[in-house]
């Protein structure tokens, strides 16, 4: 009888999956020594300046997540349930003329900058033009009616501020998007924010909704998070005492306060409450304060570098500062 068959060598072995550590397991851990070592750290942690830094952390998250939570409800709206082909018909063809479009449609979104960075990634994906989208991003938390009325209640004594506002924002969401569709180049933008999205494959719209929606939350969650915590280091490391001494140097304290609007990191929806107490200062530098904080600050940065990398917000942030700053002065001489 004759043996036929495939001689066959010993099996390989297979080797058990390696396990991973996960930012799951590393916050749980943190979370059981948080509670092991809960009196230690009460006793180390019960200081002036980390107790201010660890309220402003939780102001500016607590201020900002709303509308971020907004925001990615609305990118899941687009994504689920607007057709690309619906937000290119709502758009003039040329770019140049649909940015001012986009930038006065930034007044239906009330919301602040955490909102925007989803909604306007998502539109790039729709097939908008980035040049529209980034007008968009930095017209909607800027002119929006919550942060207009906002501003009138808080500047009572002083209502050329709310047009002075409006548009100083609205030129800077326009020129940055005029500056975009002359000078900007699609591979300064990661690849995954201009990625069109893909058909559902049968998934109902809920379903591609939710998806979106959960995906954008944790995507951003964390860049906010580390905002605040830049945001909370920049409040107790600055006296108070230096602003007062800018009073009467207008150039450098249009200069501080540019700055200190883009490291305190505050909602625009808040922000208007900051400025106005600073009653030592003239209002020209509050407005830049007002103009800049919305357009960049280290929350939108982060946020930015997240969404649409970080190519992107080295080039994007500082032009935008630049511009924000000169569109200020602009409105000021004109309103203020």
């Amino acid at each position: 009888m004759t043996i036929t068959g495939e001689i066959r060598g010993p099996r390989p072995r297979r080797t058990p999956p390696r396990w991973r550590v996960t930012s799951l397991e590393v916050l749980c851990g943190l979370l059981v020594l948080a509670l092991l070592l809960q009196d230690w750290l009460v006793g180390v942690l019960d200081v002036p300046v980390l107790r201010t830094a660890s309220t402003v952390f939780v102001a500016v998250c607590v201020q900002a997540m709303p509308f971020l939570v907004l925001g990615v409800l609305i990118s899941g709206v687009i994504a689920a349930f607007v057709p690309a082909s619906a937000l290119r018909r709502l758009l003039p063809r040329r770019t140049a003329l649909a940015v001012p479009v986009a930038g006065i449609a930034g007044v239906a979104l009330p919301g602040c900058e955490c909102a925007s960075v989803p909604v306007s990634r998502r539109l790039m994906q729709q097939g908008v033009p980035p040049a529209v989208a980034l007008t968009f991003l930095l017209a909607a938390p800027a002119v929006n009616p919550i942060v207009l009325v906002s501003t009138a209640v808080a500047f009572r004594d002083a209502p050329a501020m709310v047009p002075a506002r409006f548009a100083g924002s609205l030129l800077t969401a326009v020129v940055m998007g005029w500056l975009w569709t002359r000078f900007g180049k699609a591979g300064w933008i990661a690849e995954r924010a201009l990625r069109r999205l893909p058909d559902r494959d049968g998934r109902s719209r809920w379903a591609v909704f939710a998806e979106t929606a959960r995906h954008d939350l944790v995507d951003a969650g964390g860049f906010l998070v580390l905002g605040g915590v830049f945001a909370a280091a920049f409040n107790v490391l600055v006296p108070q005492s230096w602003l007062e001494a800018l009073g009467g140097q207008l150039v450098l304290a249009v200069l501080v306060m540019a700055l200190l609007a883009v490291v305190l990191a505050l909602c625009s929806e808040a922000d208007a409450f900051v400025a106005v107490s600073m009653t030592a200062l003239p209002l020209l530098p509050r407005l830049v304060f007002l103009v800049v904080g919305p357009a960049v600050d280290v929350k939108l940065i982060a946020l930015q570098a997240g969404a649409f990398g970080k190519s992107f917000a080295a080039r994007f942030a500082p032009a935008t500062f630049v511009v924000a700053i000169v569109c200020a002065l602009a409105a000021g001489a004109v309103f203020l």
